[in-house]
Formats: C-alpha cells, structure tokens, sequence
C-alpha cells in the first residue's frame, strides 16, 4: 500500500524560522528547506486528493498551478509589509466556478496550527444574492447538511460573518431568517501544528473533507454556469 501524504518534522520548524526572519535573502538562502519541507508535502497532498476527488467530489479541482498558494505576499494595499506569508495554503475550488469564486474547500498549515476548512469566504453581492435566493426555498436541506451528526461532531457549528438584521426583501419572520442573515458560511477543524507530520494527516483530511463537501455543493449550485469567469482567472 503507497505511504499517505503528510508534512515532515522539519515543516513547522521552518515555518516558525521564517516567521522570525521574514526578509526575502534569508528565504532565497533556505529555499531548498522550503522546497523538501513545505512546498513539496503540499505538492504531493494536492495531488493524491486530485485521485482521491474522483470518489466523493468529482466538481472540484485539486491541481498545484490552481491550487497552492504563492509564498509571497501582495504587499501593495497593506500596511504590513513583510514580503513572505509564514503559512502555506491551497484551495479546490468548483471546475466551472474559478479559482477564488464560490465555496470551496481549503487547507492550511501555520506555525500555530493546521486547518481543514471549506465553504464560502466574502462572496461577491451577487453570488450572495443568489445564494440567498436558494436558501428562501431550499433552506431544509441545507439544515440537513449542518445539522447532521457526522457535521455536528466533526465540526460544529457554521462560522463567519452574520448581519445583524435579515436582508432586504425578506420577511423576519421567514423559517430561515437565521441562513439568510449570513454574509458567510464556513466550516473548519483546527489542530496542532505538529499534527501537519502526523501519520494520520492525510486520512483525517479526507474525512473532514467529506463531511464539508455537501456544504460546498449547495452553495455552488445556485452559481454553476452563471458565471464567465474562467478557471485559471
């Protein structure tokens, strides 16, 4: 049986070393580290769950040029100007959504910590809107999903952004005024940082993953095939 993919024992080290020294001279000196240790596991996690998609979501794109997350940071529009990101990152997104469009699935591992998460993150207006518009009269089954013992257990209850009032064109009264109210839908599993190298990493992926794929697959409906935007966009 080929051995599950995971991070090493070096991964977290290196990503606390390069929280300390943020500087672009010290990365370059120690780009090999970052190769073997953090950006080659991640490589190597997107690709088995590029196999691993076909069973349980096969509308998802699981590809290192769309999935991985450059090491630098876009410094122009803020304050902080530290060149590097201290963490690596990938999302998989829906095929015919684009890369940073929809809800998705997103996994993350930090010198604090690692996070298996999906859902939607700051949609556009429109994408939002018509959401909601899905949620007016399917909101049962979106209950169903959040509400289910597997989700429950695993990762409690949604997360993100809620507004303080139901929006605009909806009574307050409406059976799912509490949905309707969220301007994101999230769902997330924290663990140590050290659990990046643990042999149980991958499986555990998977399985948090299965149960945040239903989730993701209502909210995309709604926005499949009315968008333009293309995958690589």
């Amino acid at each position: 049986m080929a051995t599950l993919p995971s991070f090493t024992p070096k991964t977290i080290p290196f990503l606390r070393s390069l929280r300390r020294h943020n500087d672009r001279e010290w990365f370059r000196e120690r780009r090999d580290v970052y190769d073997t240790h953090v950006r080659g596991p991640m490589v190597s996690v997107i690709e088995q769950l590029s196999e691993d998609f076909h069973h349980f979501a096969p509308e998802l794109v699981a590809a290192p040029k769309i999935s991985l997350f450059r090491i630098y940071r876009d410094t122009r529009f803020s304050d902080d100007k530290s060149p590097l990101k201290t963490h690596v990152a990938a999302v998989f997104p829906h095929r015919e959504l684009g890369r940073l469009k929809g809800a998705a699935l997103y996994l993350e591992v930090a010198p604090t910590r690692v996070m298996f998460a999906g859902g939607l993150h700051a949609p556009s207006s429109p994408e939002l809107q018509r959401i909601r518009e899905e949620l007016a009269h399917r909101y049962r089954r979106l209950r169903t999903i959040i509400g289910s013992v597997g989700f429950r257990r695993t990762l409690g209850p949604l997360d993100g952004k809620v507004l303080q009032r139901v929006p605009h064109g909806y009574p307050r009264t409406h059976p799912a005024a509490d949905l309707l109210r969220r301007r994101e839908f999230l769902a997330s599993k924290i663990y140590p940082a050290n659990f990046a190298a643990h042999p149980r990493f991958y499986r555990e992926l998977l399985r948090v993953f299965r149960q945040i794929v239903p989730l993701v697959r209502f909210l995309n409906q709604p926005l499949i095939n009315r968008t333009k935007d293309p995958l690589q966009a």
